[in-house]
């Protein structure tokens, strides 16, 4: 022989394109150029160009554009598979690169060729390149490629229509009667395709989407995608219209019987997600997944279970049946299908087999990812509130999975867990510190060893021998870095303030840390031994114990908008900041959420192109200081004074109304300003003069001021108007209900061409009503130490009230609404309730307009029948008036 064949080693790479240069790459484009094309070699450069897009390298706008237009020189070629790749690049480079829509002509040519593969391709590469003003131009093309006998001709355009709803929503959907005519096409694929499209053009009319799921529904759909897609708009239908027709569900049950894996599984999992929901329909849904649990198939064990795992959390006993199967699951040989059903198992099973579970679980830990790692955790969190006596087994395992390589979310996750343990069961304290001890001395995430010295600073000196944790935080100051150092000066400092006979210790510790390179450490260690040397304890307190009564990114904003305003005659105060966290993702965390949570996503995020309403409550802080610019330069609002506070967002229309409105009421010492945000979803409809009429319950109690109207509102941008009225705070605050109407003048808008019909009509548009409530005029307050304050406060002048929380049927949910009623600031963290609590007391601090402090205590307990809630109301003032305005909140005076 020639050659000797050599053996490779299996490390040994043969993978062509592993060390492409982009540079020789983009030199190679000049085969595109050449006369007559070669195929082969022109279809190895695209390749390596899709590989190095797959790969993350990013090409400049110069680049794209002339690789996109040296590709276009292709167009002349025969060859279906090169013409193919060219199809794919031009698609992917599209929206990099300028002026793409040069090639229009071409790609509207190959639109009326006789091969199929060519049509559909061209449609997909309009579609990245077509904007509203090109569109109309084409509109014929897209027509006619929807009604297309090719399937394949047919769902490129469909699909591509789907996307064309981001960028022209009105033109494509003048498209819905072929889109309905494709839906009675035999392609299984088409019909899926066809339903979803015309779906999205009918979803902000409830009644229209109705009709036609009912449509359907009766015709008989052949193709199993769209029967999926289908049952997905039955639901829909049943959760937003509360509808008592039983056709939706009627035929959600059928498809369960449905001998296509698929569509029963949808079904099923459908059911499972009902609020309302039969035994008799829970049941056969459950049945549907047992059977599912013992398919030779993965994907369907794996869907079944994770479905069941789900339902483990809102209904446990209708997973019961279920048991036998998932014990058979626990030595499936993919991780996934065990993990969950161990954690399912967990969720429904008892006591005795807690133990065990754990165990079989630990032995395979090591094969699963951190997402399911994740499914884990939160399944022992939920069990230690179920079977509170094993806790040393589930701290036990938690450490383990906290030790294990991990990335940064899921140890969060794995400590936070921790911490509900200890919070929920007290006698894990011990435990669960002595691990967490160990654990921050290889702890490789700055962060999580803060949050673990911060419990240990606030746990360690209560246990039972806390001089054993001050050689773990000592460590931390000997060998770690500025922030892990000066959290461990704190905690240390902690030791010293709630456990006397360390005090001394801790005073020397402190002077140790006095000459630490760090400016944090030196300075806390320097206030901390002021304090110990001048015996301050209410002082170390404050400093040591009490957390910030606000969202830290709040209290930024805040602070920033005070120096900005520049007038500092009066103090910062903290009560002026929201307490309402604002979404924060992490850098490092991102959202926090597992992969497999299954939250619905909002209808204003549909791909339609409809406007979402602005919920502008999400765009800018809810305390005032967000608004004050805003109304200061309003002219008719400059002589009000000083805004004293901005209700949160109430919301005056459902979201997928053709009008949206959101009231925000910001209150002065003798006006009260309503701030109504507008947004037009009509695309056919301009408002112009929008205005909103209010009619108050009681017309002695305010007087109109004066209305701001919105001049024109036109589709999509959202606006305000506002309505100034005034009251007289001598005679108390102005405690009523007020309708309100949504008057307008409508013209009619073409949307082909945006022209109005002239002069249009007036129009009114009814809106809920409104309330002003005590919580309007009572502003949050933070005080360092409730219980002597309440001590100190006299009780003459107290007011004892007591009601019942009709329907309140836990604790919990009694706490949250006595907080939301009053607006009033929590406080010695009473607002965290232990599980399973039959009793609570709830502390609150607030102020009135006129800064008057007020303290309210509320002692509640459920009543026999376990269904509502009994409260003892008590309110302490300087001012008897203001406690009876207080309890005018919950009861009638």
């Amino acid at each position: 022989m020639g050659r000797i064949l050599q053996k490779k080693d299996d490390d040994e790479s043969d993978f062509l394109f592993e060390n492409l240069d982009k540079g020789q790459v983009i030199q190679e484009k000049r085969a595109f150029n050449e006369s007559p094309v070669h195929p082969r070699k022109c279809s190895l450069v695209i390749s390596q160009f899709l590989y190095l897009l797959s790969r993350g390298d990013s090409f400049t706008k110069t680049e794209a554009t002339d690789i996109f237009f040296a590709a276009t020189k292709l167009f002349q070629s025969k060859d279906i598979p090169l013409r193919r790749l060219m199809y794919l690049l031009l698609k992917e480079l599209s929206t990099i690169s300028q002026d793409a829509i040069i090639v229009i002509s071409s790609l509207t040519k190959d639109m009326s060729h006789k091969i199929e593969l060519y049509r559909a391709n061209a449609i997909r590469i309009l579609c990245k390149i077509t904007d509203s003003s090109i569109l109309p131009q084409i509109e014929r093309y897209f027509k006619q490629s929807i009604v297309e006998k090719d399937p394949h001709v047919s769902s490129a355009a469909l699909v591509s229509s789907i996307h064309l709803l981001k960028v022209c929503p009105e033109i494509v959907k003048r498209w819905a009667n072929e889109v309905q005519e494709a839906i009675s096409n035999k392609s299984n694929m088409v019909q899926y395709h066809a339903l979803a499209l015309l779906h999205r053009i009918k979803q902000h009319d409830r009644l229209a989407v109705s009709k036609l799921v009912s449509n359907l529904i009766k015709n008989s759909l052949r193709s199993p995608y769209a029967q999926s897609y289908l049952i997905r708009c039955c639901v829909e239908v049943i959760e937003e219209t509360n509808t008592e027709d039983r056709i939706f569900r009627e035929y959600i049950e059928s498809c369960l019987r449905s001998k296509n894996e698929m569509l029963a599984y949808e079904a099923a999992r459908s059911i499972c997600t009902f609020k309302n929901v039969s035994n008799k329909e829970i049941n056969s849904a459950v049945g549907v997944l047992q059977n599912f649990l013992n398919s030779t198939k993965p994907t369907l064990r794996f869907a079944a279970v994770r479905t069941l795992n789900k339902l483990a959390q809102t209904n446990p006993t209708a997973v019961i049946p279920c048991n036998l199967d998932m014990e058979n699951l626990i030595t499936d040989t993919n991780r996934s299908i065990a993990t969950l059903a161990i954690t399912t198992l967990l969720k429904v099973g008892n006591e005795s087999n807690v133990e065990r579970l754990i165990k079989q679980i630990a032995n395979f830990l090591g094969d699963i990812n951190d997402e399911f790692k994740i499914v884990v955790v939160d399944a022992i969190t939920s069990l230690s509130q179920k079977f509170p006596k094993k806790y040393k087994h589930l701290i036990i395992f938690l450490n383990k999975i906290l030790r294990d390589e991990g990335t940064l979310q899921l140890k969060q996750a794995t400590l936070d867990a921790i911490l509900t343990v200890v919070n929920n069961i007290p006698e894990s304290k011990e435990i669960a510190l002595t691990e967490l001890c160990d654990y921050i001395e290889d702890c490789d995430f700055p962060d999580l060893s803060v949050q673990i010295l911060h419990l240990i600073g606030q746990e360690g000196p209560l246990t039972s021998s806390p001089a054993q944790y001050m050689r773990y935080i000592y460590n931390r100051v000997l060998l770690d870095g500025g922030i892990i150092r000066a959290a461990a000066v704190t905690s240390i400092a902690k030791f010293g303030l709630l456990y006397e006979p360390m005090k001394e210790k801790v005073v020397i510790l402190l002077q140790r840390c006095l000459l630490d390179e760090d400016d944090e450490v030196r300075d806390r260690a320097t206030l901390y031994l002021k304090l110990f040397k001048e015996n301050d304890t209410r002082y170390l307190n404050k400093v040591l114990m009490d957390d910030v009564p606000v969202p830290l990114n709040n209290l930024q904003k805040s602070l920033e908008a005070y120096l900005h305003q520049g007038d500092f005659s009066e103090p910062f105060d903290i009560a002026s900041v929201s307490t309402v966290a604002e979404t924060y993702q992490s850098p490092l965390l991102g959202d926090g959420k597992s992969p497999f949570s299954t939250g619905a996503s909002k209808k204003g995020d549909s791909v339609t192109g409809t406007p979402k309403a602005s919920n502008t409550a999400t765009e800018e802080s809810s305390g005032p200081e967000s608004f004050v610019s805003k109304l200061s330069q309003i002219p008719q609002f400059s002589t009000f004074g000083k805004l004293l506070k901005s209700s949160e967002y109430i919301e005056l229309t459902e979201t997928e109304t053709e009008y949206v409105v959101n009231c925000v009421k910001h209150i002065y010492r003798e006006h009260i300003v309503f701030q109504f945000n507008c947004t037009n979803t009509l695309n056919e409809q301009q408002l112009s003069n929008v205005s909103v009429k209010m009619v108050p319950s009681d017309v002695k109690l305010l007087k109109y001021e004066c209305s701001i109207p919105i001049d024109v509102l036109p589709y999509g941008e959202p606006q305000q108007c506002y309505v100034a009225i005034r009251y007289n705070p001598v005679n108390g605050y102005p405690l009523c209900s007020l309708s309100n109407n949504l008057k307008f003048k409508v013209k009619e808008v073409d949307p082909s061409t945006g022209e109005l019909d002239e002069p249009g009509y007036d129009d009114q548009y009814s809106l809920e009503r409104m309330e002003i409530v005590p919580k309007d005029f009572l502003n949050r307050a933070f005080v360092g130490n409730f219980s002597e304050d309440w001590k100190k406060m006299s009780e003459d002048t107290q007011l004892v009230q007591t009601f019942s929380l009709v329907g309140v049927k836990s604790i919990d949910e009694a706490v949250k609404q006595i907080i939301k009623t009053l607006g009033m600031a929590p406080a010695e963290k009473s607002e965290v309730v232990a599980p399973k609590s039959v009793k609570h007391i709830l502390y609150l601090t607030g102020k009135s307009l006129n800064n008057q402090l007020i303290y309210v205590r509320a002692r509640m307990k459920l009543d026999q029948s376990q269904t509502n809630t009994d409260v003892e109301l008590t309110v302490k003032s300087d001012d008897e008036s203001l406690n009876d305005f207080v309890i005018s909140a919950f009861v009638e005076k």
